[in-house]
């Protein structure tokens, strides 16, 4: 995608592969600073603060994160260190565990001298499918828009089409398009008119700092606003549609995405608004049916809740104190979405109810899919 004119990918090799590179996420939008990870210890530092996010990303750093701890040591050891400390950074995208699990099986059987440069050629095969499964997630999306475009009244024809979207996911939490953000830039890239409702997305504030970074950066038009006016923008028929992405999708299609998402559900179902998730297939965790009880909810510092960052009118990005002293905060950073309140699931396979039998017609082989 774009930034200022170049493309940029979120993630990519450096100096021979011996280094990976990653766009350091938690200083924009404010300065676009870049990182080399060079060891399996800063791979999983970046995923558990965030300097990458988003299921997707995070499955492929983790990825490369076994690439970068077998170049150090190769043997059985070192892989199942290496493994077991980069699936504890982030609990809830199921995303990390399948990269991690996919690379280790094609590494294992292997000598020692073999795996490392196993590894990375698994690693950016997982990038590369990624880039593809998100672009095709923008396809299947883009004509869905088109049909609700298609669908209003003679008068509001030619009129930006409203899209309400939560946190990020664009291209900054994949390796590139995005899932709810690829059928957006597909249309903007169409000439369909479109307009973005931008939630900010507390407490860390993704939909403020990176989707409004990305769109802008695109030319997309936008409008950021609270978390709590998306109910109120349904009410007043100024939202044609929902669309979200998920950090774990139950094989029954219930789908757990960032905090504040149920709400969302809950007020389009009320308002008869279309609520739209967009997933890969590596988001899909095909052993749990029930999402609300058997998804574990990640639960991050309190202080991101209790402070907030920003950047003064003349000086540098800091953290100022929200709360009074002595308040304690609490901070689960995903909710589930309840099946019954998704109107489809948009994959890169297609457009599917969400339910198990949806899911299940466009992924004839759960196992290999997920």
């Amino acid at each position: 995608m774009n930034i200022d004119g170049r493309p940029w990918r979120t993630i990519w090799l450096e100096e021979g592969g011996r280094s990976v590179g990653v766009i350091d996420q938690t200083l924009l939008p404010h300065r676009f600073v870049t990182r080399s990870l060079t060891s399996v210890e800063e791979a999983a530092e970046a995923i558990a603060t965030m300097v990458v996010r988003g299921a997707p990303l995070i499955g492929v750093t983790g990825a490369y994160g076994l690439m970068l701890a077998l170049q150090a040591d190769p043997s059985d050891a070192s892989l199942a260190a290496a493994f077991e400390r980069l699936d504890a950074t982030r609990p809830t995208a199921i995303n990390l565990r399948w990269a991690l699990e996919r690379v280790r099986a094609a590494v294992l059987p292997l000598a020692p001298e073999q795996r490392a440069e196993a590894a990375r050629a698994e690693a950016g095969a997982i990038a590369e499918e990624d880039v593809a499964m998100c672009e095709a997630i923008g396809d299947h999306g883009l004509r869905l828009l088109q049909e609700i475009a298609d669908r209003r009244p003679v008068e509001r024809r030619g009129q930006p089409l409203n899209v309400l979207t939560h946190c990020n996911a664009g291209w900054l939490a994949t390796v590139d398009w995005g899932t709810a953000l690829a059928p957006i830039y597909k249309a903007h890239r169409s000439g369909l008119p479109i307009h973005v409702w931008v939630d900010e997305t507390r407490p860390r504030n993704q939909g403020a700092s990176l989707t409004a970074f990305e769109l802008g950066r695109e030319g997309v038009p936008h409008t950021v606003v609270v978390d709590n006016a998306g109910g109120h923008l349904m009410q007043h028929g100024q939202v044609d549609a929902v669309i979200v992405g998920t950090d774990r999708t139950t094989r029954t299609g219930d789908v757990c995405n960032k905090i504040g998402t149920y709400l969302k559900a809950l007020a389009a179902h009320d308002n008869g608004v279309p609520f739209y998730v967009a997933l890969p297939a590596s988001t899909i965790d095909w052993s749990i049916g029930d999402g609300v009880k058997e998804i574990p909810i990640e639960a991050r510092s309190s202080l991101e809740v209790t402070r907030i960052a920003g950047k003064p009118a003349a000086g540098e990005p800091t953290s100022v104190q929200l709360v009074p002293d002595g308040s304690e905060g609490f901070n689960p950073a995903f909710d589930v979405t309840p099946a019954r309140l998704v109107t489809a699931l948009i994959t890169e396979r297609g457009v599917a109810p969400a339910s198990e039998a949806g899911l299940q017609a466009l992924y004839a082989d759960p196992v290999a899919a997920g």
